[in-house]
């Protein structure tokens, strides 16, 4: 009975679920409830953001280690209680668990673990492309680009290569159903993410060739040397040369 009258007197009545809270991780950090957009101190997004970046729960422990290395562990342990408790102020459940640890509340949803299962899906091909734009803008933006800390970069290099392998995988696809603007798209998307990615810009000279554009497929090529020979001074593969070369001759 006690325990029941402490968690009734924890409960506010501006408290409410967390159905329609969204935790952004792409392009930049944003927590928003019904659309708007909840400010929140830098020291606040970083244990959101850590908490959305996995999908279970972990210590208590662990999170104030992570998140405050450098200091003693009594007083990481307190800067995480403080973080939770003035997280917890606008009356939203956006942080839960039990049994000394947490995560974020089920109900939260993470752009990323969208953008995640929808490139896994396009890898698997069991995605039905539907909506090409609306897919090559999920998969356009990097994990908290301007962040430094090791578990933000680390995340967002894993995610970068499966992001590239899906955006390539949606040109192939759309390529071979003929839908060539829309190949186009997602190729450019993979090639801006990664200038250096010869993968990207073949696949861009293949469709141009495939839509009859050898101009713009020499073009390509082009910017692929120039790009290979000033960044990495080395030149385009084979591969990549085959399929200029009789355009070239």
């Amino acid at each position: 009975m006690a325990a029941l009258r402490g968690a009734e007197a924890s409960a506010r009545p501006g408290d409410r679920l967390a159905s329609n809270i969204r935790v952004s991780l792409l392009s930049s950090f944003e927590l928003s409830c019904d659309g708007t957009t909840v400010g929140l101190p830098v020291g606040i997004q970083r244990l959101v953001a850590f908490l959305a970046l996995h999908d279970h729960p972990m210590l208590r422990v662990y999170v104030a280690g992570a998140l405050w290395l450098d200091a003693p562990e009594e007083r990481a342990a307190a800067s995480l209680r403080s973080s939770l408790w003035r997280l917890n102020q606008p009356g939203f459940k956006v942080v839960g668990g039990s049994n000394g640890r947490i995560e974020l509340a089920r109900e939260v949803t993470v752009d990323l673990r969208d953008s995640t299962a929808l490139a896994q899906a396009l890898l698997s091909g069991s995605d039905g492309c539907d909506d090409p734009a609306g897919i090559t803008r999920a998969l356009s933006g990097d994990v908290l680009p301007d962040w430094y800390d090791e578990w933000a970069v680390m995340e967002r290099e894993r995610f970068r290569q499966l992001r590239l392998h899906a955006l390539e995988a949606l040109g192939e696809r759309l390529l071979a159903e003929g839908k060539v603007g829309q190949a186009i798209e997602a190729a450019q998307a993979a090639a801006v993410a990664e200038p250096l990615r010869e993968s990207a810009h073949r696949l861009l000279v293949r469709i141009h060739l495939v839509e009859g554009n050898p101009g713009e497929a020499i073009r390509q090529y082009r910017l692929c040397e120039r790009l290979f020979r000033e960044q990495l001074g080395v030149t385009p593969s084979g591969r990549m040369r085959a399929l200029v070369e009789p355009l070239t001759t």
